[in-house]
């Protein structure tokens, strides 16, 4: 017994569909044959009533009494196996029959009346005397144009019957072993494709109680292959995430601690007092350092939350891309000037390059991007910022440095939440995740080259404001309440 299922289903499919289809094969053919061996014994006898009634009129045109011993003759001559042939009155009365045993009284079936209006008659019913089914055929014989005499075949239809209920009996079992082998069929892929499935939900039942080293084994084709394939990247993907997960827990904490272990040991160390004003003021500057990193660490992960829940609100306005990086320039002067890093600001629009975004949101991408570059580059190094129309719809900035770049292996990674290339640089690796997914909701794209050893060029493509939009901007301005 097959449990219910998806495998049930298919065997009771298939099963209801080759039934029917049989069954209608079956009745079709049960019909035809019969029809065909019927019609088969009507010819034969209505052909050869033919050639007796042709007979009749060429020898015995004249003959309007019917001589007997004609009658005698003609049945001898149109005799056929296994049929009685009789001649008939316009009563019904036997004048002669090849069968010596006659009944007494006439023969009223629907054939002789059909004979008497001039047609040939057929009947098939069963004997009166011996309830055998028969076929009846019965033809005029005409005398100057007037119906006097009736030439009539009987045959026995039973052993037809005998042959139809074999051949009904023999294709009915022929049906019953088609209906077993297809069965028998289903039921294997019913199971090619429950076995699989039943495989795929054990496993995926693994995986969602938190086993993910689970995964589906088989070489599985067609859509249950990409099912098995797709869960085991899943899979793949959760045990990448979680690993990445625990790396970033491990790397904020370590971010967290660091400040805090600052600000606690300074804030312990002026408690206890003795300090002169040099040292409680360098001890207050570096609480305050440690605070502001701590809490731009908050913000990135605020910010990150937002983006993920898709809460981030920009306001738009007009932004000139060359100002922006202006001051971004100067915001990470100080850090590059650590460095002795040389920042260069190319325009290569002329001061055209103005978009429609939230200002605060695209210096927060760059100020990301260039302060990656600055951590990624070597001392006495150099960093461009490079503007420049890309299309007459879109403008590029390009961020490049002569830093130690990104190897191949981690290129495709570097814009993952919480991925980073190096563990020891600090930072959550959300920087170019919230980086990626801002310019994105500005409607641009931001792009990586790099090389190992040679340095990385980071790209953000923005759209230009339009026309249209600089007008609609104007309006609104004029329109607002001074």
């Amino acid at each position: 017994m097959i449990k219910k299922g998806i495998g049930r289903q298919i065997v009771l499919h298939y099963f209801i569909v080759v039934f029917v289809t049989l069954f209608m094969v079956e009745v079709i053919f049960t019909l035809a044959i019969r029809m065909y061996y019927y019609d088969t014994i009507y010819n034969h006898m209505s052909n050869h009533s033919m050639w007796a009634s042709d007979y009749f009129q060429k020898f015995v045109r004249l003959n309007t009494e019917g001589d007997p011993d004609y009658f005698t003759e003609m049945l001898r001559t149109f005799e056929l196996d296994n049929t009685e042939l009789m001649i008939l009155d316009r009563n019904g009365e036997v004048k002669a029959s090849t069968n010596p045993f006659q009944a007494d009284k006439a023969i009223q079936t629907s054939d002789v009346p059909q004979a008497l209006a001039g047609n040939v008659g057929k009947w098939i019913g069963r004997q009166p005397a011996t309830g055998e089914l028969v076929m009846a055929v019965s033809r005029p014989l005409q005398i100057q144009g007037h119906t006097q005499y009736i030439v009539r075949y009987v045959t026995s239809m039973e052993s037809v019957n005998s042959k139809l209920l074999n051949l009904t009996f023999m294709s009915i079992a022929v049906s019953v072993a088609v209906l077993a082998i297809v069965t028998l069929f289903s039921i294997g892929l019913a199971n090619s494709i429950v076995k699989p499935i039943n495989n795929i939900r054990d496993v995926s039942a693994q995986m969602a109680r938190g086993k993910f080293d689970a995964r589906i084994k088989g070489n599985y084709r067609y859509e249950l292959g990409e099912l098995a394939a797709t869960l085991n990247y899943m899979a793949e993907e959760i045990v990448r995430s979680n690993q990445i997960k625990d790396d970033f827990i491990s790397s904020i904490s370590h971010e967290l601690r660091t400040p805090l272990t600052g600000i606690k040991g300074w804030s312990e160390t002026l408690t206890s007092g003795g300090f002169d004003p040099e040292e409680t003021k360098i001890g207050i500057g570096i609480i305050a350092k440690e605070t502001d990193r701590l809490i731009g660490l908050v913000e990135e992960i605020l910010d990150f939350s937002k983006l993920q829940s898709n809460e981030m609100k920009l306001v738009i306005g007009e932004v000139n891309l060359k100002e922006l990086l202006q001051e971004t320039m100067l915001n990470v002067w100080a850090k590059a000037e650590q460095k002795h890093i040389q920042l260069k600001l190319e325009d290569k629009t002329d001061g055209t390059a103005i978009v429609s975004g939230d200002g605060n949101r695209l210096k927060q991408v760059f100020l990301n991007v260039v302060d990656n570059a600055i951590k990624f580059s070597h001392e006495q190094s150099w960093i461009h910022l490079v503007i420049d129309h890309l299309d007459a719809e879109r403008v590029k900035v390009d961020v490049i440095d002569s830093g130690i770049g990104i190897s191949e292996e981690y290129l495709n990674k570097v814009k993952d939440r919480f991925f980073q290339v190096n563990h020891q640089g600090g930072g959550t690796g959300l920087g170019l995740a919230i980086s990626q997914q801002l310019v994105e909701l500005h409607h641009g794209e931001m792009e990586i080259q790099s090389e190992l050893g040679v340095g990385t060029t980071v790209s953000v493509i923005l759209p230009l404001l339009s026309d249209t939009q600089r007008e609609e901007a104007a309006a609104e301005t004029e329109t607002k309440p001074q």
